[in-house]
């Protein structure tokens, strides 16, 4: 879609900075504009007063001096406000692209806190909750129950407009610069998800002891050997696992909402015909007797990830035995990112040291802030082959 620049200057005379940007934001979100469709030079020339001659005196063949003297008293923030936009649109899409399957799978907490510890409630001091006329409602009783959150870390990277870059029109560069930010921060994000998912790193701490999230033993078990994912037998294995787990602090089933599955690439095909086949075939101990029923499977989502596949090998496991690792739960009870801010773009003010050493005419800043947490394991299970 060509942009008309010329409208876009009368719009942000018009209606003013605030609304000439969220009208832009919402465009770009809506996938009406993408940031491909800008230019550089032609926001500049549209956007800067006296653009044109801002935009010649770019050029290093003016006289940098000139250049200089010229530049001070420009007002760049009309340029700034949209170049900013345009910026931020392509980094977040490369952040939230559809290859980062756990950071949807999973929730995300916002938090002011550097990690924290989050309470919850003790077993019930009574259970019988049946009240007598005229007597008195029992009072709920709360134990010393809790969860440690690991501490956040801050990421982040600066992307760069030279005055080659507007002047040459180099936007495709600017914009490859921000995709790639975009994507190293969504990127660090998913592995670090990745590997609390499949047991790499274990951050789950509970009562002021530190657990590692899959266990064959006590004091839960989620961890299920040679559960090849073949058939819808192979799912009720897990499933009569999950159901075995009992709420510490009620002694009921562990409450599962909605449940999905994570597998490996080699086994993406084989998810999809056992959990969405029409219908299931049983034969029981009696081999003249045979069962065909609807599938059951098909209330669970299957996401697959390359990613899930290199952190398993990356881990030291054999990439034939990698391949056919998978996970059955309700990943955002059983995962979260504690996030402190989302991806957020900074501009920097003009005037800076860079501008005069560098020829870097305007900069963003790319940032988040968070960490990969395990809230409660008791709701995934983790089956190999």
């Amino acid at each position: 879609m060509s942009i008309q620049y010329r409208e876009l200057k009368r719009r942000y005379q018009l209606d003013g900075p605030q609304k000439t940007v969220e009208h832009l934001s919402e465009a770009l979100r809506e996938r009406h504009l993408a940031p491909d469709d800008f230019s550089l030079r032609d926001l500049a020339e549209a956007l800067v007063p006296d653009g044109g001659e801002w935009v010649r005196l770019l050029d290093p063949r003016s006289g940098g001096s000139t250049v200089l003297e010229a530049a001070d008293g420009v007002d760049l923030s009309a340029f700034q406000n949209v170049a900013g936009q345009v910026i931020y649109s392509k980094i977040l899409d490369a952040y939230q692209q559809s290859a980062f399957v756990v950071s949807k799978l999973v929730s995300t907490i916002p938090t002011r806190l550097d990690g924290e510890k989050i309470p919850g409630a003790g077993k019930l001091a009574d259970t019988d909750m049946a009240v007598a006329p005229g007597m008195p409602y029992p009072h709920l009783g709360f134990g010393e129950d809790y969860i440690e959150t690991p501490a956040t870390t801050k990421r982040g990277f600066i992307v760069p407009v030279t005055k080659e870059a507007i002047f040459f029109d180099r936007t495709n560069l600017v914009l490859r610069r921000a995709s790639e930010v975009g994507e190293l921060l969504g990127l660090n994000k998913e592995k670090r998800l990745l590997d609390l998912v499949i047991g790499v790193t274990n951050n789950y701490k509970w009562r002021g002891t530190s657990y590692n999230t899959y266990q064959s033993s006590t004091p839960w078990v989620n961890e299920l050997a040679s559960n090849e994912l073949v058939d819808w037998e192979n799912v009720d294995a897990a499933e009569q696992l999950l159901a075995d787990i009992l709420d510490p602090n009620t002694g009921e089933p562990v409450m599962l909402g909605a449940t999905s599955v994570l597998v490996m690439p080699a086994y993406r095909h084989a998810a999809h015909r056992v959990f969405n086949a029409a219908e299931i075939h049983y034969t029981g101990t009696d081999a003249n007797t045979s069962t065909v029923a609807a599938n059951p499977l098909g209330n669970y989502t299957v996401a697959e990830s390359r990613l899930a596949y290199r952190r398993v090998v990356a881990s030291g496991v054999a990439a034939g035995d990698a391949k056919k690792w998978w996970f059955l739960g309700d990943f955002r009870k059983a995962f979260a990112y504690m996030e402190n801010w989302p991806i957020t773009v900074t501009q920097a003010p003009r005037g800076s040291e860079a501008e005069f050493t560098s020829d870097i005419v305007l900069r963003f800043k790319a940032s988040e802030r968070g960490a990969a947490a395990v809230i409660d394991p008791r709701y995934v299970v983790k089956c190999t082959g």
